[in-house]
């Protein structure tokens, strides 16, 4: 038989947390983000439970070519624009809306040879300070692009840097709106921390009507799956959010040990009492994060436990002292949930491993290995 562990796309799940978006931002329209083969998920994985969106936005133009293999007559968005002169034939045989960050992009367009216009996202940089024009040359650009025969529609964007957190995005909503006010064209702001956390289509926190900004489009991404984008503070399951992707595996050996025992390399965990711990087809080699402690939860046939030890290639342990049916039986084992919903029903959220760990939900879902096989399940 194949080695046990396998991860399971949830395609109930996404159209649930699709909608959960939608109830939160009821006038916009809703990109569904599928950069990174979506979060790790796989684009032809996910697509069915995400085709119920307005628009797929991705950075890679492979991954767009998937999407309109799917069968998708949509928008796409580029959410990074094109990379050189040539990506822009290819954004008119594909149909793809992209873009503009910088005046390489401009120019570009400038130069581009063709007879069907282009629709373009001009990216306002705000604070983020990653891509977009600042505030003092932001209308020239809208100026310049607006004075080529290869653009269409404009659409006007930002990104937020702290709607996960205490600043919020009331100052860059305010600045957003004092820079494109008059300008005409659709708005896209709300990562999926804003659009949980912020109406954004409300006025900021000066109460100023001028400072009103309506999000036509707003672009969640790891809402869709099922991670929190403000964790700890908020819970997937205070989101109303489920989890789309489960990494499971089963336990291949058991051990006994005494007091004094160690476990793993280094021998980071010796036991204090006689422990039962059970040993997991899962490792680093899998996606499941080296640095995890001794302590991570898991599941264990949908019972909470622990790990044991240090994370190693291919295996880990976990404590089964408290589960007596637990185990190796005829040719398979107990279940080991790493993340997501066991066969019970009971949920172990990817933010708590991932917090365990260091990292965040995000790194967790992109890191799924290939070697991994991935199955879809309503």
């Amino acid at each position: 038989m194949p080695r046990p562990i396998h991860a399971t796309i949830h395609t109930e799940a996404l159209r649930h947390n699709l909608a959960r978006v939608r109830l939160a931002a009821p006038d916009a329209r809703v990109w569904a983000i599928v950069k990174a083969n979506a979060y790790g998920h796989g684009i032809e994985q996910a697509f069915e439970g995400l085709r119920g969106a307005d628009g797929f936005a991705l950075l890679d133009l492979e991954e767009a070519r998937r999407v309109r293999h799917l069968g998708w007559r949509g928008p796409i968005l580029l959410l990074e624009g094109v990379f050189e002169l040539r990506d822009l034939e290819l954004c008119s045989r594909l149909d793809l809306w992209h873009t503009v960050h910088c005046d390489q992009q401009i120019d570009m367009l400038a130069s581009h040879k063709t007879n069907v216009p282009h629709r373009v996202f001009l990216k306002l940089n705000a604070g983020m300070n990653r891509l977009g024009f600042t505030p003092q040359r932001y209308r020239a650009a809208w100026t310049r692009l607006n004075a080529l025969p290869q653009v269409d529609e404009i659409s006007l964007m930002t990104h937020f840097s702290d709607a996960d957190s205490a600043p919020g995005v009331a100052a860059q909503m305010a600045l957003f709106a004092i820079v494109t006010r008059d300008l005409p064209g659709e708005r896209s702001l709300s990562n999926s921390a804003a659009t949980l956390r912020h109406r954004v289509s409300a006025s900021d926190a000066s109460g100023q009507p001028d400072a009103l900004v309506a999000s036509d489009w707003v672009r969640p991404g790891i809402a869709i799956y099922g991670s929190a984008p403000d964790f700890p503070e908020h819970s997937a399951h205070d989101w109303g959010l489920q989890p789309a992707m489960t990494l499971a595996s089963k336990i291949i050996a058991t051990q006994d040990l005494v007091a004094g025992s160690s476990v793993g390399y280094g021998s980071t965990f010796v036991a204090q009492q006689a422990l039962r711990i059970g040993i997991v087809a899962c490792g680093y080699a899998d996606g499941y994060p080296r640095a995890c402690p001794s302590g991570t939860p898991v599941l264990v046939n949908g019972v909470r436990s622990r790990t044991v030890g240090r994370v190693s290639m291919d295996m880990l342990a976990v404590d089964l002292t408290a589960l007596d049916q637990a185990g190796v039986g005829a040719g398979f084992g107990s279940e080991v949930t790493l993340w997501g919903r066991a066969s019970n029903g009971s949920v172990l959220g990817i933010d708590e491993v991932a917090r365990s760990g260091g990292t965040i939900g995000y790194e967790l879902m992109c890191a799924l290995a290939p070697r991994v096989p991935v199955q879809v399940a309503d």
